[in-house]
C-alpha cells in the first residue's frame, strides 16, 4: 500500500476543501455574522494544518498507484472531506451536535439533500452558502477537480484512472479522451457551463443572485438542499420549471454532452441508457399526472408538480414544490420506484444507474434465453457493442452488494422505533443520495429525530452511494490492509 502517495492526494483534496471555504468566509464577513466568521476561520486553519502534514509525510512518495490504493484513498478521502467539513458548522455554534453537522455535510458533499435541521432560514449566508456549495463540489468529485487542475504525474501507471473509477458513477468509467487530465478539465468544463446557464436562467425568473446561485449549486450537484424551509414551493411557477429541465440536464450521462459538442448526434440519439432515462421520466410524469387528477385545481399545476417530483427524485436531487407523501399511493410508488433506478452513469445524479439496470434486464432476458437454447452463445450488447463480461459481473456484484447494505442498514435503524415506511425510505433516500423519502422523513420532515447510531448508519448509506459502494466496503476488508 503506497500510504505516502494516498496520503499526499488527501493532502491536495485538504487544500481545496480550505480554498473553497474562503467564499464562504467573505460572505460571512460581509454580512457580519461573527459566529459564522470564526467557525470559517478556525476550520481553514485546521483543515490546512493537516493538509500541510500529510503532504509533509508524503514526500518523496513513488509514483505507484493500483487500484487498491485508488479504491482506499477515495474512501478515505470523502471520509475526511466530511469531518473537516462539518467544522463550520459545529464551532460556529449553528449545528451544535458534531454528529449532527457531520451529518448535514456529509449529505451535502455526497449529493444527497437529507438534512438534520428544522429552520434553515435561520441559518447564516455563509454557512447557507458551504451548505449549498458542498452539492456542487461532491457533485462531480472533489478528486476529478484535483486532477483537472493539477499536474498527473506518475508516467503511465495509470493512477488518474483508478481515482477516477473510484469516484466516477456508472459500471464502466472510461476516458473521454487520451489524457485522463484532459478528460477532467473536460467534464468540469461541461459542469461550470451548465451551472452558469442554469444560474442565468433562474435570474431571468427574477431570482435573487444568492439565491440563484445556491439553487443551481443543488440543482447541478443533483443535491436537493434548498435555502427556503419549503425548498423550492415557495417561487414562481416559471422557477420550478426551470429547475425541471435543469435536474433532467445534469442527471443525463456528461459523455453525451462531450459528443454533442463533436456533433456526433446520431452516437447520442442512439444511446441506450439515455432512451431509457428519458422514457422513464415522460412515463412516470403522464402516469403520475394521470393518478393525481383533480389533486390540484389545473392541468398545468398538476403537470408542473408530476414533472418536478419525478426530474427531482429520478435525479436524486431531492428538491420538493409540494409535499407528495400526501399523493395517492400509486404516484408514491412510482416515485419510491424511481428512487431506486435514478440517473444516467456519469451524470452527477445518484441511484442505482439507468445503464446499470439496463445490463441487468439484458442479463436476465440472457439467462431465459439460455434455458430455453442452453446451445447458443447468448452475447449482452449495449449501443451495439458486445459488453466485457467482468463488467456484467461487477454489475451483479455491486446489485448483490446494493441489497445487503440496503437490508442491513434498515434492520439496523430500525432500532429507532419508527414506522417501517419511514426506515426504508430513510435507508433508500439516504443509499441512493436523494434526501427525501416518505412519512417522518417526507419532504416536509427531516432526519433528526434519529438517534446518533442510526444518524452513523445512514451516514455511511450516503457515502456508499455516492462511491458506487466498493470505495467503503473496502475501507472494512482486512485483506485491504495486509502486506502483499
Amino acid at each position: 500500500m503506497n500510504y505516502k502517495m494516498m496520503g499526499r492526494f488527501i493532502g491536495k483534496m485538504l487544500i481545496v476543501e480550505a480554498v473553497f471555504m474562503i467564499p464562504a468566509l467573505l460572505i460571512s464577513l460581509s454580512g457580519s455574522e461573527y459566529n459564522a466568521v470564526f467557525g470559517f476561520g478556525v476550520s481553514l486553519l485546521l483543515t490546512l494544518l493537516a493538509a500541510g502534514i500529510l503532504l509533509l509525510a508524503g514526500r518523496g512518495s513513488k509514483k505507484k498507484f493500483y487500484a487498491r490504493e485508488g479504491l482506499v484513498c477515495v474512501g478515505l478521502s470523502w471520509a475526511i472531506l466530511g469531518l473537516l467539513g462539518a467544522l463550520p458548522f459545529y464551532i460556529s455554534g449553528e449545528i451544535p451536535d458534531f454528529v449532527d453537522a457531520f451529518f448535514e455535510i456529509v449529505s451535502g458533499f455526497t449529493t444527497t439533500g437529507a438534512s438534520i435541521l428544522t429552520e434553515i432560514e435561520g441559518l447564516s449566508k455563509g454557512i447557507i452558502y458551504w451548505r449549498s456549495f458542498s452539492h456542487w463540489l461532491g457533485g462531480m468529485g472533489v478528486l476529478v477537480f484535483l486532477l483537472a487542475i493539477t499536474s498527473a504525474g506518475g508516467g503511465d501507471n495509470g493512477f488518474t484512472m483508478h481515482l477516477l473509477r473510484a469516484e466516477s458513477p456508472g459500471p464502466n468509467v472510461g476516458k473521454l479522451v487520451p489524457k485522463m487530465k484532459k478528460t477532467a478539465r473536460i467534464l468540469y468544463l461541461l459542469y461550470i457551463a451548465l451551472t452558469v446557464l442554469n444560474v442565468i436562467f433562474l435570474l431571468a425568473g427574477g431570482m435573487p443572485v444568492f439565491d440563484a446561485v445556491c439553487t443551481a449549486f443543488g440543482t447541478a450537484g443533483t443535491g436537493g438542499f434548498g435555502i427556503k424551509n419549503d425548498s423550492i414551493a415557495g417561487y414562481s411557477p416559471y422557477i420550478q420549471n426551470v429547475c425541471t429541465v435543469f435536474m433532467l440536464l445534469f442527471g443525463v450521462n456528461f459523455s453525451c454532452y462531450y459528443l454533442l459538442l463533436l456533433k456526433q448526434f446520431k452516437n447520442v440519439l442512439r444511446d441506450e441508457e439515455l432512451k431509457l432515462y428519458l422514457g422513464l421520466a415522460a412515463g412516470s410524469i403522464l402516469l403520475i399526472t394521470l393518478n393525481l387528477r383533480g389533486f390540484y385545481p389545473t392541468l398545468g399545476e398538476t403537470v408542473r408538480h408530476a414533472a418536478f417530483q419525478v426530474s427531482s427524485i429520478m435525479t436524486t436531487t431531492g428538491f420538493a414544490t409540494t409535499d407528495f407523501d400526501l399523493w395517492p399511493a400509486f404516484s408514491k410508488t412510482i416515485l419510491f420506484g424511481l428512487m431506486i433506478v435514478g440517473a444516467s452513469a456519469g451524470s452527477t445524479g445518484g441511484g442505482f444507474k439507468c445503464g446499470r439496470a439496463l445490463l441487468v434486464i439484458k442479463s436476465l432476458r440472457r439467462s431465459v434465453r439460455k434455458v430455453i437454447h442452453p446451445e447458443k452463445v447468448q452475447v449482452v450488447r449495449s449501443n451495439g457493442h458486445p459488453v466485457d463480461e467482468k463488467i456484467l459481473q461487477n454489475v451483479n456484484a455491486y446489485l448483490a452488494a446494493y441489497a445487503i447494505i440496503t437490508l442491513l442498514s434498515f434492520l439496523l435503524i430500525s432500532v429507532d422505533g419508527f414506522s417501517m415506511m419511514t426506515n426504508l425510505s430513510a435507508v433508500v433516500a439516504c443509499f441512493n443520495n436523494i434526501g427525501p423519502g416518505f412519512e417522518a422523513v417526507g419532504p416536509t420532515c427531516n432526519f433528526a429525530g434519529f438517534s446518533w447510531f442510526s444518524k452513523l448508519v445512514l451516514i455511511l448509506d450516503m457515502l456508499a452511494g455516492r462511491l458506487e459502494i466498493f470505495p467503503i466496503l473496502i475501507l472494512f476488508s482486512r485483506s485491504t490492509w495486509k502486506r502483499r
